[in-house]
């Protein structure tokens, strides 16, 4: 597989939570790898997964807005986004 990463990410296979708006339940996923701009995630399946979502990892420390570039049937290519707040 061809790697076109501009930056190269770190693999870090950890648990995380995708949290979607509208009191949907939390999708849990596994963060392959990662990078200041984005991440890889896997999850039994993407299917119904709105464009953009939170994704919250070390057990809620961290939260970051995410918006998927690319996806396959169990994974996701999200980049991380600023919120209004952070802007």
């Amino acid at each position: 597989m061809n790697n076109r990463r501009a930056i190269q990410r770190t693999r870090v296979m950890r648990s995380a939570k995708i949290l979607v708006p509208r009191n949907s339940p939390v999708i849990h996923c596994t963060v392959q790898d990662i990078t200041n701009g984005g991440a890889c995630l896997t999850l039994a399946n993407t299917y119904g997964l709105p464009p953009t979502f939170e994704l919250t990892f070390e057990h809620g420390r961290t939260r970051r807005f995410c918006r998927i570039i690319w996806r396959t049937s169990d994974r996701l290519g999200v980049t991380f986004e600023q919120t209004a707040a952070e802007s």
